[in-house]
């Protein structure tokens, strides 16, 4: 099926999958370090925008927008740089953001499995 004649929500599935193997390929394995990047924080201090950062073979990769896809949280350009709209406040939202994006990629591994196993905890996470 090509991508004219899918509807939309087989175009949202499909890069979906998409990003998310893109994500598990080429950018995070289980136990990895995401790094965030805060670009900014609104007035209110109600919502953030965060870049999210990995380190591999000695290079650093930006992962934000396929984060974004897989998460569904917005993407916006924030001061020359791609970042997720990231809402909330009250508790680490770069942790949050790591916490979820995880959860995501990785939950399928653990389903099934003891309550106390969290997919959440795959990732680590640190402030750049």
């Amino acid at each position: 099926m090509t991508t004219a004649t899918m509807s939309k929500k087989e175009q949202k599935q499909a890069d979906y999958d998409y990003a998310k193997k893109q994500l598990l390929e080429y950018y995070v394995n289980e136990g990895d370090t995401v790094y965030t990047v805060l670009r900014s924080v609104s007035s209110s201090g109600m919502s953030r925008t965060i870049s999210l950062k990995v380190a591999r073979n000695g290079k650093i990769l930006d992962l934000t927008y396929f984060a974004s896809v897989v998460l569904g949280w917005p993407l916006v350009e924030k001061n020359g740089s791609r970042a997720l709209r990231v809402g909330g406040c009250g508790m680490d939202m770069g942790f949050h953001t790591v916490y979820s994006l995880a959860s995501a990629l990785f939950r399928d591994k653990y389903e099934g499995q003891p309550d106390k196993v969290d997919a959440g905890y795959s990732l680590s996470q640190a402030w750049a």
